[in-house]
């Protein structure tokens, strides 16, 4: 393979593998087995369809799976995190029974924690975009828990609905203390166009185990984005699936991993109908000891699906000594009639030729490093489109660079 470097980041594997920074390796020992096609891969409502994961799976071997015992028991009637939504006065906000028959349409859990998500939860939070509406401010929806609510785990189910031709943008913003395990479905139907945010910005110590799985239907288009800072253990899955030519799917994700947390996310993007566009792009940064992103993107283009246009990146930058981030891009294409398809991934340290190029106009180094790492997330930051959010998520980029700081004093 030959390697293609930016910035001192490359994409060269059996180079990364070599230094920990970056592999397609068995994190836990023992090998795995060969996986087949990622349509292949078993989707269930029953829990008892899905073993517990010993960490050899090919979707659980990067995972601490010791830390996830409390969920993949099953038993997750703990008391959960606090909702509350804010809204326009036209979007229909609802709270059913799991008997409801909307729920469950957009598809079934994949892995034993969104199963034993679905098997657990009493309540479903259901927000619906009517047809036509137009946004005059964003959706928040707050999940707020506490360290009490944390010692027993628990489960949510959240149904988001864009009916056609609206436009909407829905956040959903988690913090505190919480032991989770929840299941986010988005339903995106002819026309309309939805961007969902969502924010992991856990207290020390919270568990965050998080499938979100998403149709977007003919014509409409669906921006996902990711931000996660906190917690001990997050882990989430977006899935996104077309059901009709002409859809347009944007997932984007930043992610800021500190000494001992475990942040791992997880796309997998299916291109089944003709005529569809998907871009992925992720960034991350990393910093202490045990510090460990994961970061896994599947993008299936089967046979059916002439006409597809698709790319997908993740960037990884490594700012300290005892931090892994594991990067796999992973492209299925099953049909030769497509506009395009690709993927790229990189991992590395500080660029030291720009660290040079600053310090010798004046700049002190530390200034120097932050103004890497600020240009570094900027961009990706900067299409979210929701000031609030872009001020909250620099502000937690300049206090974990505080840390960073400190720990080199």
């Amino acid at each position: 393979m030959t390697a293609a470097t930016t910035q001192n980041l490359t994409t060269d594997h059996s180079r990364a593998t070599a230094d920990a920074a970056h592999s397609h390796g068995d994190s836990h020992g023992g090998g795995t087995a060969p996986e087949g096609s990622r349509a292949d891969r078993a989707t269930s409502f029953a829990l008892a369809d899905f073993p517990v994961p010993t960490g050899r799976e090919e979707d659980w071997r990067f995972s601490p799976v010791d830390r996830l015992q409390k969920i993949f028991a099953g038993e997750l009637h703990g008391t959960g995190p606090v909702v509350t939504v804010e809204a326009d006065d036209d979007v229909r906000v609802e709270r059913v029974g799991r008997d409801d028959d909307r729920l469950g349409k957009v598809g079934a859990p994949g892995d034993r924690a969104a199963a034993a998500a679905w098997e657990s939860f009493g309540e479903a939070l259901v927000v619906t975009a009517p047809k036509n509406h137009v946004d005059a401010r964003h959706t928040m929806i707050s999940v707020n828990g506490d360290a009490a609510a944390a010692e027993e785990p628990s489960a949510q189910h959240i149904l988001l609905v864009a009916e056609q031709h609206s436009e909407s943008l829905v956040v959903l913003d988690h913090r505190g203390g919480a032991h989770l395990s929840q299941t986010v479905e988005i339903d995106v139907r002819d026309g309309a166009s939805l961007t969902v945010v969502s924010v992991q910005d856990w207290a020390d110590g919270a568990v965050h185990l998080s499938s979100h799985r998403a149709n977007v239907g003919r014509d409409a288009r669906l921006r996902h984005i990711v931000v996660t800072f906190g917690g001990d253990v997050v882990r989430i899955t977006p899935d996104a699936a077309f059901t009709a030519p002409g859809g347009d799917v944007e997932l984007l994700g930043l992610y800021f991993t500190d000494a001992g947390q475990h942040q791992e996310h997880r796309l997998f993007v299916d291109h089944a109908v003709e005529k569809c566009k998907s871009r992925a792009t992720y960034k991350g940064a990393l910093q202490g000891e045990g510090a460990h992103s994961v970061w896994v993107g599947d993008v299936l283009i089967r046979k059916e699906a002439e006409g597809t246009d698709t790319y997908e990146l993740n960037r990884n930058l490594v700012l300290t000594e005892g931090a892994r981030a594991d990067s796999v891009p992973n492209l299925e294409i099953e049909t030769g009639e497509i506009e395009g398809a690709g993927h790229a991934s990189a991992t590395g340290r500080f660029d030291d030729e720009q660290l040079f190029y600053l310090r010798s106009r004046g700049i002190p180094e530390a200034d120097a490093r932050r103004l890497v790492v600020r240009g570094f997330f900027a961009e990706l930051i900067n299409q979210i489109g929701v000031p609030l959010v872009q001020d909250r998520l620099m502000a937690a980029i300049e206090a974990e660079l505080d840390r960073t700081m400190e720990a080199a004093r």
